[in-house]
């Protein structure tokens, strides 16, 4: 009578950190080995999605719709075009008061927003300025999620809104450098 084989009961760790499966004699094993780790944890990734540099997003929790918007993965964090930025506070919170004027096709709005944090953040020509930074929610390709957006005046800008690369961590998002509005043909296609 031939002996049953052991369950793998363990998940060994790299120096990294990084879970690391021991040895597995067949797909019974590998199964045994993923149901008895307690700590292996195996999360879903969403597909790759390939969005153009330049993309039409929308910002609901300020609404703010169908926004014209480079990608910028130069830049780490997204900035939106604003004037007459005015902090204030309210029950006993630091908001901000400012206007957004987009473009001909988005009348100018006067938005409030709690503030997130000051920072400083490189402007286009390098040089460090404190700037207001709000957290807001970010949908592009039917997908949504929180993102931070620095205010500032980019009048002088081709495009209202810039969109850095920390807002695009985590998502599964590849940009492609040579094309433009992918995002809308995904969501067109979902």
């Amino acid at each position: 009578m031939a002996s049953a084989k052991p369950a793998l009961l363990r998940v060994e760790k790299s120096i990294e950190g990084k879970a690391v499966l021991p040895a597995c004699h067949d797909q019974y094993d590998l199964i045994g080995t993923l149901m008895s780790a307690p700590d292996f944890t195996v999360k879903p990734t969403r597909d790759l999605m390939v969005i153009g540099w330049i993309e039409h997003i929308d910002l609901p929790s300020l609404k703010l719709r169908d926004l014209r918007t480079k990608i910028d993965t130069g830049a780490r964090t997204s900035a939106l075009h604003a004037t007459h930025i005015q902090p204030f506070e309210r029950d006993g919170a630091e908001w901000v008061r400012f206007q957004v004027e987009l473009d001909a096709t988005h009348s100018s709005q006067i938005i409030e927003a709690p503030i997130h944090e000051r920072r400083d953040i490189k402007n286009t020509s390098g040089v460090p300025e404190e700037r207001i930074v709000i957290r807001t929610r970010f949908r592009i390709a039917g997908r949504t999620w929180t993102i931070s957006v620095s205010l500032t005046d980019r009048s002088n800008m081709t495009f209202p809104m810039i969109i850095g690369r920390s807002a695009l961590k985590n998502h599964n998002i590849a940009v492609h450098t040579r094309r433009a509005n992918l995002a809308a043909k995904q969501e067109t296609q979902s």
